[in-house]
């Protein structure tokens, strides 16, 4: 076989050579263009296939198979490293079921009856002109204790009772109106700092001995607390109770007794963040109404009172009541209950 060069000298090939030429020669056009009619030649662009006489063409498809076979293994060599990757998650689970080491106490969830603890209705809204001045002149009563015991407005204070006037806290104790005044003195000056907050106030008036009323103020005590760990208050949420007696000579009303419902409390802390743990163990010593308040007044010092009444304990509860309906059916009654 012969092919021109662009000189037009043409090139031969053995024939024993022609046989084998079963590849892709690359020739430029020019050189094409020249050679005989007589050579098998096919053109594609500037790729030619030659082949002698007789001779079928190689098929060039056949070239790439051996890359593809190749490149299979490496696919499957990579899938037993990520079959060896998913337990990795397994490995945390037992850090989450790991016990907390403090036990809190935490108080019922239960914080009211159901049952109303009234067996008489009571002169409470509307009545005459007389009844609702009765009422207004008790309910101030009640509200002069936040108004002028956290001013230490004590005069004022102490003309909210009478001269033998009895007080119940949480860490007082009962206290006549006069050592209350002076131990909540002392107190403030060694840095106690106790407020109230007043949430509504009620009377109830006796429509049989006119003398004779409760005031109901609901309120939150609030108790500021300053320990080397963090600053933090002790809400507590209560209702004081107002036993009022009108002197039937001036017609003024002043407060014979005041006890408290201490119904649910909890902790503060200032700063939204720090707050003290308190161990089972300690808030047990209190009932659940006031069990923070109690405990975190224990650690001051205080002897704190745990036969105040709560929605908890039914037996002091239901006794409050009691004792409530006997002062307004114009009885004796008895709350000195302190080692009873």
């Amino acid at each position: 076989m012969v092919i021109n060069d662009p000189a037009g000298k043409g090139v031969s090939f053995p024939e024993h050579l022609t046989e084998s030429l079963a590849h892709t020669v690359t020739v430029p056009v020019a050189v094409l263009e020249t050679a005989p009619i007589s050579e098998k030649v096919t053109l594609e662009e500037t790729v030619v296939e030659v082949a002698a006489e007789g001779t079928p063409a190689p098929i060039v498809e056949e070239t790439p198979a051996p890359i593809i076979e190749e490149s299979t293994p490496v696919v499957e060599e990579v899938a037993p490293v990520l079959e060896e990757a998913t337990p990795t998650p397994e490995v945390v689970a037992p850090v989450e079921e790991k016990p907390t080491e403090t036990v809190i106490y935490s108080a019922p969830s239960t914080v009211t009856s159901a049952v109303d603890p009234h067996t008489k209705l009571y002169s409470h809204i509307n009545g005459s002109a007389a009844q609702l001045l009765d009422r207004l002149a008790v309910a101030e009563l009640c509200k002069g204790w936040p108004v002028y015991r956290d001013a230490s407005e004590w005069s004022n204070y102490r003309d909210l009772f009478t001269e033998d006037g009895t007080v119940w806290t949480t860490w007082s104790g009962p206290r006549h109106i006069s050592d209350f005044i002076s131990i909540s003195q002392a107190g403030k000056k060694s840095g106690v700092f106790i407020m109230h907050r007043e949430c509504g106030t009620l009377t109830e008036l006796s429509r049989t001995h006119p003398n004779r009323a409760i005031g109901k103020m609901k309120a939150t005590i609030t108790h500021r607390f300053t320990f080397p760990e963090s600053q933090f208050d002790v809400d507590c949420d209560c209702r004081f109770i107002f036993f009022a007696q009108r002197n039937p000579e001036t017609g003024e009303w002043k407060a014979r007794y005041v006890k408290l419902f201490y119904e649910k409390d909890k902790v503060v802390p200032v700063d939204g963040r720090t707050a003290p743990v308190f161990e089972m163990e300690e808030l047990e010593r209190y009932p659940a109404g006031y069990c923070y308040l109690g405990a975190a007044q224990a650690r001051l010092g205080y002897e704190i009172d745990v036969c105040l009444p709560t929605p908890f304990n039914g037996g002091l509860y239901e006794r409050m009541y009691g004792e409530m309906e006997k002062w307004l059916d114009g009885k004796e009654i008895d709350l000195f209950w302190e080692g009873k």
